[in-house]
């Protein structure tokens, strides 16, 4: 089937996916929804035709929140696309690193804070301060009329609670690299845990973002805190980023 028509049809079945999901879905729900029934076609081809359905469909879709999709017909006097979350969790227990890349797409696709973003965790950068599991880039797109300089996002993910601590401190060590870094930590984290993490994380302009670590299927990251947005020191970002320069810029 030619490309045009293939994402044309990909797009008519996404439309009609958010006319039964009257609050919306996000990116990656959306992909994995249409996967389901063409799992002949690669990823690729399905995140092609669906990256910029509000654009291609504009009288029929929009975008309440970055990476939530909703029909227009739905749209309410305040949107409230941020509270969307389904939930399905396993009894499995999963291994971290097998979050890394639907967090990195994640953050590509449903936040939009990256244009491109990678799995790294162990030792990449073979330094003792750590290396992030998801190292990210946000850079301009050629069809922008107004252009900025690149950014580095850095994220440290924990699927169990009693490394909270380890995490936070990470992530704060990634900021000496990175524009803007996130701790991704369990929704399960105990009230008087999170709230103590909420506060650091505001104190210091970290990203604060909950997910199931118990389903692969639908980990459901939600994000509390956005980061701010700082210049790192660019003697260590040149450093680091030189370790991972192909896979990050390639």
């Amino acid at each position: 089937m030619p490309r045009t028509n293939l994402h044309a049809r990909l797009r008519t079945e996404a439309i009609d996916l958010l006319e039964l999901h009257h609050r919306g879905l996000r990116f990656s729900e959306m992909q994995r929804l249409i996967h389901q029934s063409h799992s002949d076609l690669k990823t690729k081809s399905i995140e092609g035709a669906l990256w910029n359905l509000d654009r291609a469909a504009a009288d029929l879709v929009y975008k309440p929140v970055k990476g939530l999709y909703r029909l227009l017909k739905f749209k309410e006097a305040t949107d409230i696309g941020t509270d969307y979350l389904p939930g399905r969790p396993e009894s499995v227990r999963i291994r971290e690193d097998e979050f890394y890349p639907l967090f990195a797409a994640w953050l590509r696709d449903d936040l939009e804070d990256v244009t491109h973003a990678i799995a790294l965790g162990g030792n990449a950068f073979r330094d003792r301060w750590g290396t992030p599991d998801v190292l990210g880039k946000n850079e301009s797109r050629r069809s922008d009329v107004n252009k900025g300089p690149t950014s580095i996002v850095a994220a440290e993910i924990k699927v169990d609670t009693a490394g909270l601590v380890t995490g936070f401190g990470q992530a704060c060590a990634y900021r000496l690299f990175s524009h803007k870094s996130y701790l991704v930590i369990p929704k399960q984290t105990p009230t008087e845990e999170l709230a103590r993490i909420d506060s650091l994380c505001q104190m210091f302009g970290l990203g604060l973002v909950l997910f199931n670590p118990k389903s692969l299927a639908s980990p459901d990251f939600r994000l509390i805190i956005r980061p701010m947005k700082h210049e790192p020191d660019l003697f260590y970002t040149n450093r680091y980023i030189k370790h991972v320069e192909k896979e990050l810029f390639s």
